[in-house]
């Protein structure tokens, strides 16, 4: 009988190997790949990169040689079954002369899921599924979220004090550095690397125009881990009252996209000029760019993950639009108090319909902690 410490132990090592692929993979899953010999010796791994091509059970395969026949494998994700950039891995394994799948979770695309584990135990392979599945879907929900809706999955973060507030008053005219939040940093260094790993993880940031003009923010991934495509800075901005003079704008290199509802051909050229890619789209009912509108087209871009980092206007906005699929709430130990700026506005939620967290799970960052729970579960139909 296989020893569930020991597959515990290799799933693991799986799972932590599918992390190394984070920046390198999307739009496609995270996938690590474990194969031990009948001694339970790792004689072959492998991890999956968008760029090469190769998935991760395949590269494990070629690590192991023919070590491989009567073996185990140990992977997160379902392998697959179906022709794609790569020909089935399932096809591969059994041909290497796998014995046994390990696996933590099925494929969350409809289209083939379970398609692979069914493959394998019609071939004589022994498949056991599920262990570590809470874990393994958590590292794939942005490709959970995309792969069956074609829209990515959004994150609202935001940093505030322990009453809700993520600015003082703006009359306060207090002094700070370019690309300081007005009236200075809420939360501490350690949430703040924090946030960086969070960008790190994410096709991209979504912010309004009135961010830019109160913080000068430069909005870049600098977690300093490699990623296969910059991170996409994309601005909501109805009036096109983006600074030319901006670190955004002055920094960008094809990897800042405007969305507006009327652009002033002028400044539009300005800003393409620039290297910045300016897109219409149709208003909301606040006047402002549709917000579900600018997700399906950031989904045709095939961005699995977007971290919404604006002010309290855009983060009302999103709540209202259910756009949000779960939040990442950073609380410094400091109160504000009456005329601060609030965390959300323009949303209202009253009694039953008062929105609750899913799933809820606190952080600590030295002084601060941070609150992250869904709204929606990204593996829903």
């Amino acid at each position: 009988m296989p020893d569930p410490s020991t597959d515990e132990q290799f799933l693991r090592r799986a799972l932590d190997l599918a992390r190394q692929g984070i920046g390198l993979a999307s739009p496609n899953p995270y996938v690590g790949a474990v194969i031990v010999d009948p001694q339970d010796n790792i004689v072959g791994t492998g991890v999956y990169t968008y760029d090469g091509v190769m998935h991760a059970e395949v590269r494990a395969l070629e690590h192991a040689g023919g070590k491989a026949r009567g073996g185990t494998l140990y992977v997160n994700l379902e392998p697959h079954s179906h022709q794609g950039r790569t020909p089935p891995c399932t096809d591969a394994l059994i041909a290497a002369g796998i014995r046994r799948v390990v696996g933590c979770m099925p494929d969350p695309n409809p289209k083939v899921s379970g398609r692979g584990f069914e493959k394998l135990r019609s071939a004589g392979v022994n498949v056991d599924i599920g262990r570590l599945e809470a874990e393994a879907r958590c590292l794939n929900e942005a490709f959970a979220r995309y792969i069956r809706h074609r829209v990515p999955l959004v994150t609202l973060k935001s940093a505030m004090t322990l009453d809700g507030k993520i600015a003082p008053p703006p009359e306060t005219g207090l002094k700070r550095s370019v690309g300081m939040p007005a009236g200075g940093w809420i939360t501490g260094e350690a949430a703040r690397a924090h946030v960086q790993q969070q960008r790190h993880e994410s096709d991209a940031i979504l912010l309004g125009v009135g961010t830019i003009l109160a913080d000068d923010p430069l909005l870049t991934d600098r977690s300093g881990n490699p990623r296969r495509r910059p991170l996409l800075r994309v601005v909501l901005d109805s009036g096109l009252r983006l600074p030319l003079q901006s670190r955004l704008v002055q920094s960008a290199a094809n990897d800042v996209l405007v969305f507006c509802s009327a652009a002033e051909e002028e400044k539009k050229l300005a800003l393409e000029a620039r290297a910045i890619r300016v897109e219409q789209v149709p208003s909301g009912a606040d006047g402002r760019p549709d917000l579900h509108a600018i997700l399906r087209r950031l989904g045709q871009l095939e961005i699995t993950s977007v971290m919404i980092e604006g002010g309290s206007a855009l983060n009302g906005a999103a709540l209202a639009a259910g756009i949000v699929d779960k939040v990442f709430l950073y609380y410094a130990p400091t109160i504000l108090g009456t005329g601060s700026v609030p965390f959300a506005t323009g949303a209202s939620f009253r009694g039953d319909e008062a929105l609750r967290l899913d799933r809820a799970r606190l952080h600590q960052f030295e002084d601060d902690i941070a609150l992250e729970g869904y709204l929606r579960d990204p593996y829903a139909e």
